[in-house]
């Protein structure tokens, strides 16, 4: 083992038989029971670990959370009063432990029994989980445990090298004042380098299904700086992206042999329609205009609902991709949002809020050469801007909000965190202990180290703006291209305020074959053309909700993600070739 480097900050350092714990002199750990109290004026800051579980050999320590303001700074604060966060391997922590004072000045949320599964219901904890929490004997020789020594990791250090605010310059040799080098080594921890707060031989071991206490205190504090649940006992928990969230969430609230089916847009994220279908669960899709899905259509069906004829029981579920929207690029207003929520409130519907595309919220398009709207100058600014989500609205805690670094950091990372209230955070944790497990934990501490010690709150906030800009110009430039290539009589479509996505209505009506072609048939003449011509541009219908049902148009997806403006020109020249020759008299 390495030799303990005893640190020269206000802390004693102890070791047991397999980990190491820095305490602060003035503070004794408090040690969770097995039954558990929340309240709402009476904020606890230690885990929970319901059902005593995930308990670890050491617990993870972090002092008191003091009342600062809700800011960048004001979280800098509190971490300086709370001392510094002491999280060994595999240790439990939750997202009460992080979560300002001010979280708790609300009411609670209400419990979702009546939609939870029979299968979510019955999970039980995890029995090695549970037999962990006999590690707390002093004395005590574990023979139980079946996480490898650390000394048998064959990785060393990682090093990788960051670009830094406000230039974010990553291409070709980036100067030494615009990046930071990040080192992270085995033994950070113990010996007190690199930060001393996470290091290789906690991230290469097994870890809690919740995820890892260093990353997921950034997850909750960005959450209540940007998003503030208005209800006290919400929580968040690390996931492997939004796909396998969004899977597990299905089988938490829907159920074949009940006869449980989905509401979502009637053109939606086709991996989600996929990801249902296996599962026996029926989808439906709720109309759209511009700003995505329509409240009055989501009522009436809701108002409406026959299951005899819909073979299916009143949906229960909504799914939906406010900001972006996957396929569309539609993003739903805030009025939009709240008469949303008050429909599902109407109806008792529980919500998935799926927002990758959240912080990817672009400039307002101003059309082609006139000049642009300043950018948001601070983040605060940039906060404002920001529509407000679901999530923000939520006094019920009837919304599990799906966030990810896929779409804004790397998608490679697979790593991303869900929000909800503290009962369907349990349920999700109780079935991630038995599917995923929880993220990779190279992929956590690579992020902790980006987003935490390099970056910090500010620094990604402003990584965030820098985005922005960067998805604004590229989506700036594939309408330029449309404006100039596609034949305006025929292509229409609404510039996105968000996400990656241009979404193009084609007006079958006008094609001289409507009357004995149907738009399938025509969507598939257009398709094979474009491939022909040398462009992908993805079939609408892939992205029908109701699949059974003709698609209501005849529509073509493009992404201005990674092209280079120059190729997506040539692509929106190639496709409008496509859609003319088509329409061409025969």
């Amino acid at each position: 083992m390495a030799k303990l480097k005893l640190s020269s900050t206000p802390y004693r350092s102890y070791r047991t038989l397999s980990s190491l714990s820095l305490i602060h002199p003035t503070r004794r750990p408090i040690m969770p029971s097995a039954t558990r109290s929340l309240s709402t004026t009476s904020p606890r800051h230690q885990p929970s670990n319901v059902g005593n579980v995930g308990l670890a050999e050491k617990d993870t320590v972090i002092g008191k959370q003091a009342r600062e303001p809700l800011t960048v700074n004001g979280i800098k604060a509190r971490r300086v009063k709370a001392g510094k966060l002491v999280a060994p391997t595999a240790s439990y922590s939750d997202s009460d432990m992080f979560k300002s004072p001010q979280a708790y000045d609300k009411p609670k949320a209400k419990r979702w029994d009546h939609h939870l599964t029979q299968e979510s219901i019955s999970r039980e904890p995890c029995a090695l989980k549970q037999a962990a929490k006999h590690l707390k004997k002093p004395g005590l020789i574990s023979l139980g445990g079946g996480l490898p020594s650390a000394e048998n990791f064959p990785i060393n250090s990682i090093s990788m090298r960051v670009p830094m605010p406000p230039s974010f310059a990553m291409d070709g040799p980036v100067p030494s004042a615009q990046a930071q080098d990040v080192k992270m080594g085995k033994y950070d921890v113990a010996r007190d380098e690199n930060g001393g707060v996470y290091d290789l031989s906690i991230a290469m071991n097994y870890g809690q299904s919740i995820g890892s206490a260093q990353l997921l205190r950034w997850v909750t504090e960005h959450t209540e700086l940007v998003q503030r649940p208005p209800y006290a006992d919400w929580r968040c928990s690390l996931t492997i992206g939004s796909t396998g969230a969004l899977e597990q969430a299905l089988r938490m609230f829907c159920d074949r042999t009940r006869g449980d089916s989905v509401l979502t847009e009637e053109y939606s994220f086709s991996t989600a329609l996929e990801t249902a279908a296996p599962l026996g669960v029926k989808v439906f899709g709720v109309k759209m205009d511009e700003q995505g899905l329509l409240a009055e259509s989501l009522d009436e069906i809701l108002s409406t609902w026959d299951e005899k004829s819909r073979g299916a029981r009143k949906p229960t579920v909504l799914y939906t991709v406010p900001s972006g929207q996957n396929p569309t690029g539609a993003t739903q207003g805030e009025q939009r949002r709240r008469d949303i929520y008050e429909v599902c409130q109407k109806h008792d519907v529980f919500i998935l809020e799926d927002e990758p595309y959240y912080f990817l919220q672009m400039q307002p398009y101003t059309g082609p050469n006139a000049p642009d709207v300043p950018p948001p100058a601070t983040v605060e600014e940039f906060m404002k801007s920001l529509v407000p989500s679901l999530l923000s609205m939520d006094t019920d805690g009837r919304v599990m909000r799906m966030d990810s670094f896929s779409k804004v950091v790397v998608p490679g990372s697979r790593v991303g965190w869900i929000t909800a209230s503290e009962q369907i955070i349990e349920r999700y944790i109780r079935h991630a202990e038995v599917c995923s497990q929880g993220p990779s934990g190279l992929s956590q501490i690579l992020l902790y180290k980006l987003v935490d010690e390099t970056w910090g709150h500010e620094g990604y906030l402003k990584w965030l703006m820098h985005m922005r800009l960067e998805y604004t110009r590229r989506r700036n430039a594939i309408l330029a291209a449309c404006e100039k290539y596609l034949p305006r009589d025929i292509v229409s479509w609404v510039p996105p305020a968000a996400g990656m996505f241009l979404w193009l209505k084609v007006d079958h009506t006008q094609h001289p074959e409507a009357g004995t072609k149907s738009i399938l048939e025509i969507e598939e003449d257009i398709f094979s053309s474009c491939i022909d011509k040398g462009v992908l541009a993805i079939r609408g219908s892939w992205f029908c909700a109701e699949q059974d049902k003709p698609p209501s148009g005849l529509f073509f997806r493009t992404t201005f993600a990674s092209a280079s403006e120059a190729d997506m020109a040539r692509a929106i020249e190639r496709f409008g070739e496509a859609v003319r020759e088509s329409f061409t008299a025969r």
